[in-house]
């Protein structure tokens, strides 16, 4: 690195922890309890709705600040996006009821497991000195999932999209997360496991950028890769 690192960005899911099952089967599972009639390839079609609704849905980017309100603005963006999966495989009567369900499922900390080495990676780079934060696309339900992961202690900031009024890759929402720890862009690495939204969000917002491709699959031009968090120790000297 040629300036020293002071501030290490993480992305949340799919970085530090992951669900537990997917989300194909947790939607399927609880579809199942209200109505929605199961085929061999639900699973897949599920699979495969959730990825498009996911992918052609707009940032999670809101215009109010009143939490309570950006909290509502969440769950219809959530709401969208699920009934649009649920729109191409089969919909069913008490979708609603579905949705309320399943929401709630997604906020439970159980729903969630960390990596295997989140807690040892996090552990050393404290004792590091460094400062950690988060910077995610993920929803305020964030806020009781890392508390119920035990890993909010490790972090000085979250950054979410709905109070950042930003989403990555855009450069706004890393410009809000670098003036909490008050460093500039050069000073700071981000790391996610998105090509878009964290290597190349990071790196145009002039971070140093850190793609975590845990499949070895990635097609990624610049920045670095790694395939678990501990091959990020090397990185920041550790």
């Amino acid at each position: 690195m040629k300036t020293p690192i002071h501030v290490i960005f993480f992305d949340a899911a799919e970085t530090l922890f992951h669900v537990n099952g997917s989300v194909a089967n947790i939607y399927l599972t609880h579809a199942v309890q209200h109505g929605f009639r199961q085929t061999p390839d639900s699973q897949a079609s599920i699979t495969q709705a959730f990825q498009r609704a996911f992918h052609d849905a707009a940032p999670p980017v809101f215009a109010e600040t009143d939490p309570v309100k950006l909290k509502r603005c969440e769950r219809l963006w959530w709401f969208d996006i699920v009934h649009n999966v649920f729109y191409r495989v089969g919909m069913f009567e008490r979708f609603d009821e579905f949705f309320e369900q399943v929401f709630q499922v997604f906020e439970d900390p159980r729903s969630w497991a960390l990596f295997p080495e989140t807690l040892s990676v996090l552990t050393r780079l404290r004792e590091e000195g460094f400062e950690l934060g988060i910077v995610s696309n993920f929803d305020s339900r964030l806020f009781p999932v890392m508390r119920g992961l035990g890993i909010d202690r490790f972090f000085d900031t979250v950054t979410i999209a709905s109070f950042a009024r930003a989403a990555k890759p855009a450069p706004k929402i890393f410009e809000i997360a670098l003036e909490k720890h008050v460093v500039d862009p050069d000073e700071a690495m981000h790391v996610g496991d998105s090509i878009r939204d964290d290597l190349e969000g990071a790196t145009k917002a002039g971070l140093t950028g850190v793609l975590l491709d845990r499949a070895g699959r990635a097609q990624a031009s610049g920045g670095h890769v790694i395939r678990t968090l501990e091959e990020l120790l090397p990185l920041v000297g550790c």
